[in-house]
Formats: C-alpha cells, structure tokens, sequence
C-alpha cells in the first residue's frame, strides 16, 4: 500500500478532462518524479492529490485513508504540504516571517522546527530578517521548500523546483530535497529537467496526454531506450 496515492484519476477544468486514468503513487521515504511533455497533466495531477481539482473517477488516499472529499487545507493538516511553481513565498515579509506563516495550521512552540531549517538551508539563517524578495531565485526556492517543511508534513510536494534557477542551484536543490527525504519525508515532484529529477527519483513516472507512459524506478526510466529516445533527448 503506498502512503499517498491518485488512483485512475480522471478529470480537468471546464469539462475537459486533462488526466485520463493516469495513477500516482509515493512511499513512505521516497522520491517520486512526474515527467513528460508539456501539456501532460504533470502539474494537474498534482493538484488532485492535494484537492486543487475535483475528480470525474479515482480517489486519492493517505496512510490507508480516503480524502477525497477533503479540502485542500484539511489535506495539509493531515500532513501533506505542497510548493506551487510560482508566487510561492511572500516577497514582502521576511525570511523568518515566511517560516512563520508555513506554520499556521500549528499552536506549539516552531522554534525547533525553526532551527532544524536553518541546519537544513544555512543561506536561510543568515539571512532570515532579509525579505524574501530581495532575494536570488534560488534562495526564493529554499524559502518556499522551508517554508512548506514548517508545518512537519509525512508528504512534501513541490512543482517544477528548479525552474529558471541554473544549473549550479539546481544541483544544490536538488541535494537539499535528498536531505529532505532522508529526514524521512516523503517527496512527489513534478520537474521539467527529467533526466537530473530521474537520477535522484527512487520511483518516476511518464505522462503523457494524462495517462501513464512508463512506470519504474528512475535508474530503470533512465536506462529504457524509449524513454531516452522520447523523453531525455536521446
């Protein structure tokens, strides 16, 4: 049984359906990467998962447990929390003020928490009373991903991380989201540069026109000939 799942999730906006049955899953201490084309459903089927859209078919499940019918907010109090791809800190608070708002949902003492950040994304503590958009785009991701890790989620989803940021902050990205799940979270990405994301995926999946491609690790995608050929550039 995985620990969060879309299972045969159909539906999209307007009446049009953008996922046709594709199906997502993540365990618990895993990385799981959503690639493929644009227009996929990759960001879509995010947005189910964390009840953005409303489902034609298919439920959604964690630890065992339906919440199909919970809102986005109750989902995040059940322990998911998400990173959308844009307008994803605000810019005219603090570094620190940030944090503070990722832990709204909680009534205990954050500054643990707090500190577990600031080991987790040093750039962060040393700049913690700067606002956050004075920023570099890189720093802003940090920003967003700690913020999103305030409210101690068993699920972090993040959409298109590394976006506009180069390469170099990528890779640093990228290493911190290992870290994450290392501290035992479970994290879902959606990510344009497929190849990098497949590298630290432990599981990927491939959509196309909102269905499943391929499903297998990220090693195995990495290695299948059709997916390079299609989907890696070769």
């Amino acid at each position: 049984m995985s620990f969060l799942s879309g299972v045969d999730m159909v539906g999209g906006y307007g009446g049009a359906d953008i996922l046709k049955g594709c199906t997502i899953e993540v365990d618990e201490g895993e990385i799981a990467v959503i690639v493929g084309p644009n227009g996929a459903g990759k960001s879509t089927a995010m947005k189910a998962l964390l009840g953005m859209l409303d489902l034609k078919q298919g439920e959604i499940r964690f630890r065992g447990k339906d919440i199909s019918g919970l809102t986005p907010q109750d989902r995040i109090a059940e322990g998911i929390a998400f990173v959308p791809q844009t307008n994803n800190v605000f810019t005219s608070m603090t570094v620190y003020e940030n944090l503070e708002m990722g832990a709204f949902l909680r009534d205990d003492d954050i500054s643990a928490t707090v500190e577990q950040i600031y080991e987790l994304f040093p750039i962060l503590a040393e700049k913690r009373g700067q606002l956050a958009g004075e920023l570099s785009g890189g720093q802003r991701q940090q920003v967003a991903v700690a913020r999103a890790l305030m409210s101690q989620p068993e699920v972090l989803m993040l959409d298109e991380p590394t976006a506009g940021v180069s390469p170099i902050v990528m890779d640093e990205l990228f290493d911190r989201i290992l870290e994450v799940r290392e501290a035992g979270v479970a994290i879902l990405m959606v990510e344009q540069n497929a190849r990098q994301a497949l590298h630290i995926a432990d599981r990927g999946y491939v959509l196309v026109i909102g269905e499943n491609r391929h499903t297998d690790t990220g090693a195995a995608l990495l290695a299948d000939p059709e997916v390079r050929r299609s989907f890696l550039g070769g």
